[in-house]
């Protein structure tokens, strides 16, 4: 039973995740439907907005409060929410990050930090989460993140469950949304202080490696899930952006599977990868994966041993341990720079 939770945690690297599905098809639960990430994501949606006449410059929030979410429902909140469900693991941490841990009446079946969480009653999948769990939670609000598709969440509504997402694609994405739980549930101080940091996490970043020349620039390779790499358009290649690399898969949209020749031919000078991950079929660990694929070992980052794990969760996960993982990442690429 742990080895099949372990099989399936492994969808939170899309959360952010992701980015959130990685070698689920030989997983037993509904997870196991999922095929590509990019069938994760919701469609046509758009980031949370406040009404024009919301003040997110008050540290107390008033109420009543109209809001939209990345679907572009507009929420009413007469007060803050006393009973808060989250089904994402990115959003549940930036939920005990405000300080809401009192308040949090259901995580999803993945949701590991803060060890807090791991106690609370569990509501089912990332993807598609038990609905009879939900309503009894009776929670005022429940927020999903990039893994749900805006269907699902439409079905939930349907019975009156009410679903608020968010699909971030940029770190300023991540701290919007942290910004917009903190007005929501009028923990803007706190919110504040969250994004801060990771405003100032960045900044260390971008200092370091903004004399890095763009001719000097190293080729980056990332894998999350064997196979399976990103393009444009994420929040995970902005990242390699910011850290100073150049993605080669970037040319390229989105969570897509790889060409193993292309990255040969593109010959990236470090190659990343998620700590953890293990291909169900061969049980092989992604790093050996990688070090073993044919031609591969002509690849200037595997010659070099420039195969660097990170950490899946910081790597995957659009809320408030990002920057993290965005900090983990720059030191991957360049050592000698970020410290």
């Amino acid at each position: 039973m742990q080895m099949k939770k372990n099989g399936i945690k492994r969808a939170l690297l899309l959360s952010v995740a992701l980015a959130t599905a990685v070698s689920l098809a030989a997983c037993g639960k509904q997870e196991a439907e999922i095929t590509s990430p990019s069938k994760l994501g919701g469609e046509t949606t758009t980031a949370p907005t406040p009404s024009a006449s919301t003040s997110v410059t008050s540290k107390k929030t008033t109420y009543p409060l109209k809001i939209k979410d990345a679907t572009g429902k507009e929420f009413t909140f007469d007060k803050a929410p006393e009973r808060i469900a989250s089904v994402s693991p990115a959003e549940t941490e930036a939920l005990f990050a405000l300080g809401l841990d009192d308040k949090i009446v259901g995580v999803s079946d993945f949701d590991d930090y803060p060890e807090a969480a791991k106690s609370k009653p569990k509501l089912g999948s990332i993807t598609k989460p038990n609905q009879e769990a939900l309503i009894a939670t009776s929670a005022n609000i429940v927020f999903t993140g990039v893994s749900m598709k805006a269907d699902t969440v439409e079905k939930l509504r349907e019975s009156n469950i009410n679903v608020f997402k968010v699909e971030p694609k940029t770190l300023d994405d991540a701290i919007a949304n942290i910004q917009t739980y903190g007005l929501i549930t009028d923990r803007q101080e706190q919110a504040e202080k969250i994004v801060s940091k990771m405003k100032a996490d960045r900044q260390k970043v971008v200092d370091a490696v903004k004399d890095v020349k763009q001719e000097n620039k190293k080729k980056v390779y990332i894998e999350f899930s064997p196979g399976w790499t990103v393009g444009s358009g994420e929040f995970m290649d902005e990242l390699i952006k910011l850290s100073g690399g150049i993605n080669v898969a970037g040319d390229g949209k989105g969570w897509y599977q790889i060409s193993e020749e292309k990255i040969i031919a593109q010959n990236p000078a470090v190659i990343l990868f998620a700590n953890g991950v293990v291909d169900t079929k061969s049980k092989m660990s992604l790093d050996e994966i990688i070090r073993t694929r044919s031609g591969w070992n002509a690849i200037e980052a595997v010659k070099n041993k420039q195969v660097i794990g990170l950490d899946q969760n910081l790597l995957s996960r659009p809320g408030p341990r990002l920057t993290d993982g965005l900090l983990e990442m720059a030191k991957g690429i360049y050592p000698e720079l970020v410290k």
